[in-house]
């Protein structure tokens, strides 16, 4: 079993929105206010369009074979168009099943269109099944297909109205969820040079992601409770054994 969860950090596509602007000569943070005051004067929301979006973390865990990982793809000072590709060359390499929470409705989006600014090669994430035929009734792309699972949109059956947090159903399973940050205050944080803090958040964010996703393999009947806990206590040994202190902390925040 390959099977990666996943989430993204993103900060406003200041380049992009200088140019489209016409904001020559203002600020980073002047033109990321008027890029969010146009996006609410059209449509009665600040978040942008998520082709706007430029990502600045990603996050993985990878289970595989009797192992447990969690980690953010290249490093601290590493550029978009490396972390991107890393994302990519990992779907590439293990032919993974993809865990998410909104990665349909937001992250895979804004990992297209990153994708095709940078130039990112990605041909095993597209297949549809003219190389591969098992791709044909099982892909990336189609909503209904299991080779990448929106718990978020799967859970609500796919209807709007019953969609809900991540934070709000990590916390309603025992598990942690959000410990003091959230995606709303990235901006600030990046801006800040805080890209260390906004890694350790997205790691926590896709580790509360793969806990729900267990236990929904769980009620799915994938999983019997004696591996539902060896599972449980697989996560629990690897950051304990990491011993980082983001990760000490969401493990003091999820009782046993």
């Amino acid at each position: 079993m390959h099977c990666f969860s996943f989430d993204i950090e993103t900060v406003p596509d200041i380049e992009f929105g200088r140019r489209l602007l016409d904001l020559d000569g203002l600020s980073d943070e002047d033109v990321a206010t008027a890029m969010t005051f146009k996006r609410l004067q059209a449509a009665g929301t600040d978040f942008l369009p998520l082709h706007q979006h430029r990502i600045v973390a990603i996050s993985v865990t990878f289970r595989t074979a009797d192992s447990f990982r969690v980690w953010s793809l290249g490093d601290e000072d590493s550029d978009e168009s490396e972390i991107v590709q890393r994302f990519f060359d990992g779907i590439a390499r293990y032919t993974p099943d993809l865990v998410s929470w909104n990665g349909g409705g937001f992250d895979l989006p804004v990992l297209h269109y990153r994708a095709l600014k940078h130039g990112v090669k990605a041909p095993r994430y597209w297949e549809m099944g003219d190389g591969d035929r098992d791709f044909k009734w099982n892909n990336y792309l189609s909503r209904f297909h299991w080779r990448h699972i929106d718990l978020m949109d799967v859970l609500a059956g796919f209807q709007p109205r019953g969609r809900a947090s991540l934070d709000d159903i990590a916390v309603m399973l025992g598990f942690p969820g959000k410990l003091g940050m959230s995606g709303a205050k990235v901006w600030d944080k990046f801006r800040e040079g805080g890209i260390g803090e906004i890694r350790d958040y997205c790691e926590t964010d896709v580790l509360n992601t793969w806990l729900v996703y267990l236990r929904f393999e769980f009620m799915r009947g994938n999983l019997d409770e004696k591996e539902l806990q060896r599972e449980y206590a697989l996560v629990r040994s690897t950051l304990t054994k990491m011993d980082q202190q983001h990760l000490n902390e969401f493990l003091a925040a999820w009782p046993e």
